[in-house]
């Protein structure tokens, strides 16, 4: 009887949960693209954090910060098991393009640690207020505003001044 039930419960949530993913999938997809660098990472991530959340349905309070946290979590975990196992390679050139990257600017922002980077990301290139970057990371916005003034002072340093 209780199997019946969550399966009830998931195609009760599904109308919801695919109308959040209409409506913000392909910017979390360019948000964790961004982060990680990598595609099939983003690809992944992204598909990852909606089955996980179709399996939680109403359980989860606040679905869209949910999926954002949890996308960031799965590619964190991606990203990190691949360094273990020291196969990192970059995506061949031109197997991805993004007419909104600029590559210097990814590249440098792929130097930044984690939490710089999801909050550079977030902020800038998502589009996200500081209250709502912080709900999706699972933080608070002090931490936000720390995690975006040093990046951008990273950015600074890594990218000199470009405008001439």
């Amino acid at each position: 009887m209780q199997v019946m039930e969550s399966a009830v419960a998931v195609i009760d949530a599904r109308p919801d949960i695919e109308g959040l993913y209409r409506a913000d999938g392909d910017r979390l997809w360019r948000a964790i693209y961004a982060f990680a660098g990598d595609p099939e990472i983003a690809s992944d991530a992204v598909a990852e954090a909606y089955a996980q959340l179709l399996r939680r349905g109403s359980a989860v309070r606040d679905p869209a910060a949910w999926v954002w946290r949890t996308a960031f979590r799965v590619s964190r975990g991606s990203l990190k098991a691949r360094r273990q196992d020291d196969r990192a390679t970059a995506p061949a050139a031109g197997e991805h393009t993004d007419s909104y990257l600029d590559q210097d600017l990814l590249d440098a922002i792929r130097q930044l640690p984690d939490g710089q980077r999801a909050a550079v990301v977030l902020f800038y290139y998502a589009d996200l207020p500081v209250r709502e970057i912080a709900d999706r990371l699972g933080s608070n916005s002090l931490a936000v505003r720390a995690n975006l003034t040093r990046g951008r002072r990273r950015l600074r340093d890594l990218l000199g001044d470009r405008d001439g």
